[in-house]
């Protein structure tokens, strides 16, 4: 049996404006530090060990991680960085807040480009400084590889070649990895692993700084998906409300 852990960054700068943020790298805000520090606990308390460690090239997704392992006293844990992490690239929408594109292509438009599995937004033109192709982290990356936009199942497509190649060779090794990404990179991930299908996939969400532990077969099926936030939530609320009665009884 294999574990996997996901773990989505915590908030961000942008988050907290609404604001379309693909792969601009912007930086984590004051409660996406704190959740982040939250998520190393809630592992350590959990026993979790990596053998190693994934993000991408976003500095939201490899400070998360930063903070996760030294919460968790685990700094000399090898961490690779892979662009196929990368968040979903939202091509025009990018940089805009949700109000403003709403503004621009109406809100049911806005919305489809939001929840459709094979709906990418409008793209960039090559000489638009969104591209990635303009910016120096991306230059040893062909540009005919680098998204102007992106619906998920184009940030499924870009992922599935790094879980296919990388991950899954450590898991069938028996290695204990995390990783740490992006709402839609994570969610093209957990659609894959299971088996969501392409009207589904709308609904599911992944909140900021909370860890999703899998399970996995021999065969890399998953056999349990935990969210450790959310069991964590439950745990104190019944202790702060229900007493502890209840307590006994869950045990």
């Amino acid at each position: 049996m294999a574990t996997l852990t996901i773990l989505r960054h915590g908030k961000s700068l942008w988050n907290q404006e609404k604001r379309f943020t693909g792969w601009t790298d912007v930086a984590l805000s004051t409660a996406g530090i704190a959740e982040a520090r939250q998520a190393g606990r809630l592992l350590t308390a959990r026993g979790i060990m990596f053998d190693r460690c994934f993000t991408s090239y976003l500095n939201r997704a490899s400070e998360t991680l930063r903070i996760v392992l030294d919460t968790m006293k685990l700094s000399q844990v090898p961490v690779q960085k892979d662009w196929r992490l990368n968040e979903r690239h939202y091509g025009a929408l990018q940089g805009l807040t949700w109000w403003e594109a709403r503004k621009i292509y109406g809100a049911k438009q806005v919305l489809t480009w939001q929840r459709d599995f094979d709906c990418p937004p409008p793209p960039l033109e090559y000489n638009d400084e969104r591209f990635p192709g303009n910016d120096p982290l991306y230059s040893k990356i062909p540009p005919t590889e680098l998204p102007k936009s992106e619906s998920l199942k184009d940030t499924l497509a870009r992922l599935l070649p790094f879980w296919q190649d990388i991950a899954t060779p450590e898991l069938h090794q028996g290695k204990q990895i995390l990783i740490v990404a992006h709402h839609n990179s994570l969610r093209g991930l957990m659609k894959h692993l299971d088996g969501i299908n392409d009207a589904d996939i709308a609904s599911t969400r992944i909140r900021t700084g909370d860890p999703i532990l899998y399970q996995l077969n021999n065969a890399l099926v998953p056999i349990s998906r935990e969210s450790l936030r959310s069991h964590s939530t439950f745990s104190k609320l019944s202790q702060k409300i229900c007493g502890p009665w209840l307590q006994r009884i869950l045990r």
